[in-house]
């Protein structure tokens, strides 16, 4: 047992041991001696607890009971997946306590900030931990990507509620610097402590993954990076140059620009999804399928209690309520902190925001790297970072026109400049499709380095406006 044992595994049919290893309580129908895949067609079956199988669940997210049991919601939740995500419940207090003091004293503004911002990582862990429960009653592919789209939910409710707070373009920088930051935090920070964990366990100078998963990811990345890169790239070329365009029409073509480019950008994720799940489902089935098999502890994990369907929904609504109420109340503070409190808005929207809005999908890639099952866990790292350049990126920008506001992909140069160097640096670590932890330790150095430096950058005056900002992308507070 480790930081990072899991207590449920969370994809895929197990083998046919797994299911013989329980009581049956009937004798198995001659379709159910094929093997674990045919438990869910035809006939129910029943899986490695003895539990039928109810059609269309796979056999694996199989619970064995109906409707909502509150003490085995309550001690399967507090269980969670793994040791490290049990330790966030702990956090749990801070969340009445950060709803309370928003409404008994709105004054302390700091203290509301701080307590909410600690609040959303139990509600995100809670997303996650559902998101992991609902993934394993599916197919393994279609699993993984509802998944990591419920491990996103976090960051798009952060986006939407900085977008609607948004009354003159102040928050607009934050919501960009957070896109670039959460794509900075999934390729430095939480590849690079799957190598580094994943590489340190004992007995292991390397661990190995599927180009299939790596170089489409790569590929898939460099795509999002282009395609963030160009509106701005374009501004920039163009903003000196009065004799050409005024800078109003500038900033209005720059716009469009953007707008159209997420339409683009919307279209590329389309593809990726229905690639995945539609045209080479087999290929990316089969290769997560061998990499579940490589846990130690998959028969035991696989013994565990689970949620019913109902109470994953209820745990989902519940935590998204909670995470909801906390980001209202911590974005109504990121004035006073920024103004008050002297903390950099690049700071808080590259760094801050970014840790706390995909904590539970960093959680979980790094204890499935912890696992040696690199495949799962470059799916989930990779598939949450395409999936905020390609779908929550371009779908704000799209509510941002929606409610006729500036929302851009004119990003700075400086953050552009960080998310293109990560993916080129990233992709040179995927190319062998081998990583170690010396591999993971680098990519973490080269994040710690680009916190200190957003640390320092200093914000301009408030209420003043970057020329090179365009639409809104460079209003800072």
């Amino acid at each position: 047992m480790g930081l990072f044992n899991r207590s449920a595994r969370q994809h895929g049919p197990p083998p046919l041991h797994d299911y013989e290893a329980g009581p049956m309580p009937t004798q198995p129908t001659e379709k159910s001696k094929h093997g674990p895949h045919h438990h869910n067609i035809g006939l129910p079956g029943f899986n490695h607890n003895g539990h039928k199988v109810t059609k269309g669940i796979n056999p694996e997210g199989e619970s064995g009971r109906r409707g909502v049991d509150p003490l085995h919601f309550f001690r399967i939740v507090w269980r969670s997946s793994c040791t490290a995500s049990k330790w966030v419940n702990i956090l749990w207090p801070f969340v009445p306590a950060a709803i309370a003091i928003h409404f008994a004293r709105p004054d302390l503004h700091l203290w509301i900030f701080i307590l909410n911002y600690i609040a959303i990582a139990p509600s995100a862990n809670l997303i996650g931990f559902a998101g992991q429960e609902l993934a394993r009653k599916m197919p393994k592919v279609l699993g993984v990507v509802v998944e990591t789209t419920l491990g996103s939910i976090v960051e798009i409710v952060l986006f939407m509620i900085l977008l609607a707070n948004d009354e003159h373009g102040e928050l607009v920088f934050v919501i960009q610097s957070a896109i670039l930051g959460s794509i900075l935090a999934n390729l430095l920070l939480c590849l690079g402590l799957c190598f580094f964990f994943g590489g340190a366990r004992s007995g292991r100078k390397e661990q190995e993954f599927d180009e299939a998963i790596s170089e489409v990811g790569s590929g898939l990345l460099l795509v999002a990076g282009m395609g963030l890169l160009v509106p701005s790239a374009f501004f920039t070329a163009l903003q000196n140059t009065p004799d050409l365009v005024s800078m109003d029409k500038l900033q209005q073509k720059e716009l469009t620009l953007s707008r159209i480019t997420a339409i683009i950008l919307l279209a590329a994720f389309a593809m990726y999804v229905f690639f995945q799940v539609r045209t080479h489902h087999g290929v990316y089935s089969d290769i997560l399928e061998k990499d579940e098999l490589k846990d130690a502890d998959r028969e035991k994990d696989l013994r565990k209690s689970k949620l019913t369907l109902t109470e994953c929904i209820i745990a989902l609504v519940l935590a998204l309520t909670l995470v909801s109420m906390s980001a209202v109340f911590l974005v109504q503070n990121i004035e006073y902190i920024v103004i008050e409190h002297h903390v950099p808005d690049h700071f808080l929207g590259l760094i801050l925001v970014p840790l706390v809005e995909k904590f539970s999908e960093h959680i979980t890639a790094i204890d499935e790297a912890w696992d040696d099952q690199m495949n799962f866990a470059l799916a989930h790292v990779l598939g949450a970072t395409i999936q905020t350049a390609l779908l929550n990126a371009p779908l704000v920008v799209l509510v941002g026109w929606g409610l006729h506001k500036g929302m851009s992909l004119n990003f700075e140069i400086f953050n552009v400049l960080l998310v293109v160097l990560a993916i080129l640096v990233v992709g040179n670590f995927l190319r062998d499709g081998k990583s170690n932890y010396l591999e993971g330790g680098l990519c973490v150095l080269v994040y710690l380095i680009i916190a200190t430096t957003s640390a320092f950058y200093p914000n301009p005056p408030h209420g003043k406006k970057e020329e090179s900002g365009g639409s809104g992308g460079g209003h800072k507070f």
